[in-house]
């Protein structure tokens, strides 16, 4: 039988990343022309570690610098999004181990300040770690954002 993978092996497990295509077929409705980068999930996690106490950063903002340091035109929506969501079950998954040193990953919002509910703990144990770092949270229907958010964006 086959183990199932940790969460920190899955944010190591890096297959052929980062990997540089070029846009075409359906995607370029959607993207544009021009080259896209796929990140490796170790970059992903690498930018989210950088976030300072009390700062904030979305995954709009995490692409556009992986895209840059890839001289790419666009970095992949989908893989970021699905790497940030590993790295921080990846973070979690040390916090249940005892391990002090994780990657901040409440600090990673999406669009608009919106918390990730995705994200382990969420809504409540992310809630209570950005207003601890001196956040106000606003809850509009079934989502929750971080008030005035833009004002706190770390310069990465």
């Amino acid at each position: 039988m086959k183990l199932k993978k940790t969460w920190q092996e899955k944010l190591k497990d890096h297959k052929d990343l980062p990997k540089i295509i070029k846009i075409e077929g359906k995607l370029r409705k959607k993207w544009g022309t021009g080259t896209c980068v796929i990140p490796a999930p170790s970059e992903v996690d690498q930018i989210m570690k950088k976030v300072p106490k009390g700062k904030l950063i979305t995954i709009n903002e995490i692409r556009s610098i992986l895209a840059k340091k890839h001289s790419a035109s666009i970095c992949c929506p989908i893989t970021t999004g699905i790497f940030a969501w590993i790295s921080a079950n990846a973070s979690y998954e040390k916090l249940l181990e005892g391990k002090k040193k994780l990657t901040p990953y409440w600090r990673t919002l999406k669009t608009k300040g919106e918390i990730n509910l995705k994200y382990p703990g969420a809504p409540e144990e992310i809630i209570k770690l950005l207003e601890s770092e001196g956040h106000k949270i606003i809850k509009r229907k079934n989502k929750y954002f971080v008030q005035e958010y833009d004002k706190n964006l770390v310069k990465v």
